[in-house]
This record gives C-alpha cells, structure tokens and sequence, in this order.
C-alpha cells in the first residue's frame, strides 16, 4: 500500500507542476505604455525629470526668447496677449472693506484708490499678466520711493524674471535655487535680483558686469506665476504649447503670399505644341520681353502665349488658420471668436456659450490675483498708512486689524450681457423671488452696491424737488429656456454673434 502511494504521488506531481508551468499569466496593459515602431519617434522626448529640472534655467530662457519674438513678430499672438490682459484686469480692481466700521471703510477705500492712481496699480497688474503669458511669470518688489504723488510713499517696481537668478560670481549654497533662497520649511526667504538686466547694455558696460546683485527678502518680493506641478518654484510662459503652431501659422501664411507673389511675378509665357525638333521659330530659352501696355503683337511661328495662374491662396487657407488658431487659444481658454476678433461664423448661442467658459477661467485668473498679488499689496499699503497721522481712523491703527485677515473684497469690472433686456428679467426674477441680493448683482458688474444705493438716493431725492418722477418700465415676462432655444435656432449661422 506504501508503494502503491508513492508511485501515485511521483506520478501526478509532474502532471501538477506541467498544468501549472503552462498556465498563461495575464497582465493588464495600457496601449499608452506601449512603445512600437509607429510611435517611438513621438514619445521620443518623454522624460522622468522633476518639475524643477524641466524646467531648467536654460530652458526657460529659451522658451521666454522664443515666446517674446512670438508676441513681438505676431499679430495674432500679440493680440490673443492684450485681450487676455485686459479681459482679466480691465481697468482696474476696486477695494472694499467690510469691517464693522462704515466710516472708516470708506475712508481706507478712498485712501486706497487715490494710492492705486498715483503708482498706476490697474497698468502695472495688465503688464504682470501680459507677462505671465509670454515670459511665464512677473516679479513685483515692494519698496518706498519719495517721489510717489501720494502721502503713501509705498511704490511697486516690475522686474523681469531675466533678473531673478543666482549671481555668476559664486556657487549657489545650500537651499539658493535659481535665484529664490528657501529657508528650513521649504518657503522662499528672499530673492536674488540682479541690478541690471542681463540683456541691457548697462549690463555689460558696468565694470562687474553680471555680479552686482541685491537681496531682496520674501516678504518684499510677490512672485506671480502658475503653478502646473507640485514643487514647482519657477513659471514657465502660458502660450509655450502654442509655440509651435504661431511658427505654422505665420510660415503658411508666408508662403501663400510667396506663391502668389511668384505667379504675379510672371505676366506671360511663351510655348509651343510642337514636339522636339519640331517646326517652330528658333527663341532664347528663359529670354525676357518687356510688352507694352494694350500693345498688339505677333508671336514667332509656333510659338503661343500663355499666363501662369495664381492658385493660392487655396480654398483650404482660411480653414486652416481656423483651425490653427482655435487650437492656440484652447491653452489659455479662449475661444475662437475672441482670439481671432471676428464672430462671423458664431451665432447668438454659440457665442453665449462659449463666452460661459471663458470667462469662468477669467473669474478664477482675477482669484489668484487677490490671493498672489493684491491681498499682499494691500498688507504693505496698510503697514505703511498706520504710520500717517490722521490718514486711517484709529480704529484701523490697532495692530490686531491689521492682520491678514481683515474682511474685505475686490471688485473687478464687469461683463455685460449679450441681451440686456433678457438679463434685466431674469435680474428682476431673481431678486423678487429673493434667490440673490443686490450686492451680488452690483458685484457682477463690478461695482459697490452700497456706493450705487447712496446715488441712487440722491438722484430720487433730487427729481423730488424738481417734480420730476421716474418713468415706470413694464417688465417683460422670462423667456422660458426652450423659446429662447428657439428663437436661437432661428438665427442664421453667418450672422455676426451679439457676443462679439
């Protein structure tokens, strides 16, 4: 029996082992990991670097060079760029205080604006992100300059990131990364700023050239970029994965007009039928005749007078340029109509719709602004006005409300509506039904509800005295959703969107 369970067992143990050798083994894949011949090439470039190391120094002096030609050279870059600056600044961003003390609001709101004017705030911020865009960021430095026209001699100076870098004359010591000195918790502590921009002339007519440099401490210093991956400390331009399509974009259009330009250079030519060694007047090859105008003439025999045509641009051109440029601003959301200036092919829908989207990024660009550069800007203007006498009440000179988190709000400017009458019923319908307040609605158009209600009280009150009384305006009921849809379709595509 001991020998009859042992050649069982010899025997099905190999049996086991084989069944279980030719079991597949099965692993999920992704066809994105795979690489083959048809895609080596594509993926060439991919690579494992940190954010940091990608975006190395030399690296984004090549992408800003490139990006500054770009919007220099470009109408539709240069373009694309202003509009984003100032959708996104407009003329400027208003401050509110929303602390208990009304009177000591208005005063600082006031001392404020008058400030902004005097150091050109709402000019300066456009540039910041015109800067952003091409250059990939914008340094912004805090300092005091007596010459400001205002009683706050707090000024704002723009430094490109060009001089933001770690000094040639010495090696970065520990915890200096690109220009940015980091302390133990891994925040910057102070920049290093060279005193001339590496490209001036001042630069290299200086005796020490590239080594004078000041140290300015983080708290002076407001650093305004985007942050596309954790740990990244530098910015690197918004328009770079559209680099290459403004190259495309501008290199087409060249050579369309090449083209033409070579057809039209030709007014006719001269050929002939005949087949080699064939009966025809001897002529010059690649001779030139100059004709006169509405002159008559007679060819040598055999010959026939032809004219090249211009066959660009091609029917394909303005679809092209289209397409190009849709795809350039889908990096910076925008849409079409707004990067190219021209809403022929929208209607009104489409054109609402689209503009939705946009301004949404615009709403959360003006949110990094207060958070990255104005809420900053606004401590150092407070720190400063405590020490004026008489300038802020001296309720707002206690160190404890000066803190960061003093209430207040920016206003920005508002978007006005493609249909204002739809936009004044559904303005009505909502108040009435008390689904939103009138600070809400006097914040989307950018300004302060409590300013607004103050005048319109003095205009009430002053058509009193004169006998005079405001025209009542019926209003119209809400368009229900799938009228409006209706009256949309409607429209015809080639008309001019009221978007635009």
């Amino acid at each position: 029996m001991l020998k009859r369970l042992l050649t069982s067992f010899t025997q099905s143990k190999p049996t086991a082992l084989k069944a279980r050798a030719i079991r597949p083994l099965v692993r999920a894949k992704f066809d994105s990991a795979q690489t083959n011949a048809d895609n080596r090439r594509h993926w060439a470039n991919a690579d494992g670097l940190s954010p940091n190391a990608a975006i190395s120094p030399d690296v984004r002096c090549v992408l800003r060079n490139r990006a500054r030609y770009e919007v220099a050279n470009n109408s539709y870059a240069k373009g694309i760029v202003l509009t984003l600056a100032n959708d996104t600044i407009g003329t400027g961003p208003r401050l509110q205080m929303l602390t208990e003390d009304t009177d000591a609001n208005g005063r600082i709101e006031s001392a404020f604006e008058r400030w902004a004017q005097a150091v050109d705030l709402a000019e300066k911020l456009r540039t910041m992100r015109m800067a952003r865009a091409e250059s990939g960021e914008a340094f912004l430095i805090s300092a005091s300059n007596p010459d400001t026209d205002s009683p706050i001699k707090l000024d704002l100076k723009l430094v490109e990131p060009d001089q933001v870098t770690t000094p040639q004359i010495r090696l970065a010591k520990p915890g200096e990364v690109d220009g940015i000195v980091f302390g133990a918790g891994g925040v910057p502590v102070a920049y290093h700023v060279l005193r001339y921009h590496p490209g001036d002339f001042a630069a290299w007519a200086a005796t020490s050239g590239m080594s004078e440099y000041d140290v300015v401490p983080a708290a002076s210093m407001v650093h305004y970029f985007r942050v596309d991956r954790p740990g990244q400390w530098r910015g690197i331009p918004d328009i770079t994965p559209a680099l290459p399509l403004f190259a495309q974009l501008r290199r087409y259009t060249l050579a369309v007009i090449a083209a033409a330009e070579t057809a039209a250079d030709f007014a006719a030519v001269i050929y002939t039928d005949a087949p080699a060694n064939g009966e025809a007047d001897p002529l010059e090859p690649m001779d030139m005749v100059d004709l006169e105008k509405r002159l008559a003439t007679v060819l040598p025999g055999g010959w026939k007078l032809g004219q090249l045509h211009a066959e660009q641009p091609t029917t394909t051109y303005a679809e092209f340029k289209k397409e190009i440029l849709n795809e350039i601003a889908r990096c910076l959301n925008m849409p079409f109509n707004v990067a190219a200036g021209n809403s022929s092919g929208y209607n009104y829908a489409s054109g609402r719709l689209d503009h939705q989207t946009y301004f949404k990024s615009i709403r959360v660009e003006q949110q990094h602004l207060q958070t990255a550069v104005l809420d900053r800007i606004l401590q150092a203007w407070l720190d400063e006005a405590v020490l004026i006498e008489g300038l802020l009440p001296q309720s707002m000179r206690q160190i404890n409300s000066l803190a960061p988190q003093t209430p207040h709000t920016w206003f920005w400017d508002g978007v006005e509506h493609v249909d204002p009458a739809k936009e004044a019923n559904a303005q009505a319908t909502r108040l009435s039904n008390h689904t939103t307040t009138l600070a809400l609605e006097y914040a989307r158009q950018g300004r302060d509800w409590e300013e607004e209600l103050k005048q319109r009280a003095k205009e009430v009150a002053l058509m009193k005295r004169l006998g005079l009384s405001p025209a009542e305006v019926a209003v119209a009921a809400p368009t229900s959703v799938n009228q409006e849809d209706d009256e949309n379709a409607d429209e015809h595509e080639g008309a001019t969107a009221r978007a635009a």
